[in-house]
């Protein structure tokens, strides 16, 4: 209860606090989690309400060869971000431009949270990244990803193996 017995004041649905527009929320974190029967996702609870107004679940966007595939969780509006700023400055009438709109988009699902803050994952995607009950997910800083596992804790120590490698290669580290 609030001042003199009142219940504290809330804000309407779909009202985003001056603090939340100027400080956006990144995704940070790795939390094991298994897929239900249905192949729902529950979704941590440090991200429900930054998801709670839907989400997109889309193909990992790293297409070299050999690279994790992953599903990721994005919030509509960063997904658009995203999607728009990798497309802004490609010719639209280039076949390559073209096949990156159509990964974009028809690789790419919207979804709801259900009442128990799940979401389920489409088949296309489970096989794509190879999905099955047990799954890694990662904070990703816009976005969530889920990893097969397995998967992941073999990314994860290739990745710690060269990240002195990587971050000279991204220039001076000193």
């Amino acid at each position: 209860m609030g001042p003199g017995g009142r219940a504290p004041p809330t804000q309407p649905p779909g009202f985003v606090s001056s603090l939340a527009r100027c400080h956006p929320l990144i995704f940070r974190g790795t939390f094991e989690h298994a897929l239900d029967a249905k192949h729902r996702l529950t979704i941590p609870a440090k991200f429900r309400g930054a998801l709670a107004d839907g989400v997109v679940l889309a193909a990992s966007h790293e297409l070299e060869p050999g690279a994790p595939r992953t599903v990721a969780v994005w919030p509509p509006a960063a997904y658009e971000q995203y999607t728009q700023a990798t497309l802004a400055n490609l010719n639209p009438a280039s076949p390559k431009a073209r096949d990156l709109k159509r990964f974009f988009f028809n690789g790419s699902y919207d979804a709801e949270l259900d009442a128990a803050n799940r979401v389920m994952i489409p088949p296309q995607l489970l096989s794509y990244a190879d999905l099955d009950k047990e799954v890694t997910v990662t904070g990703s800083g816009e976005c969530l990803e889920i990893w097969d596992r397995h998967r992941y804790a073999q990314n994860f120590e290739d990745v710690l193996t060269r990240i002195p490698d990587l971050a000279a290669s991204l220039g001076d580290t000193a």
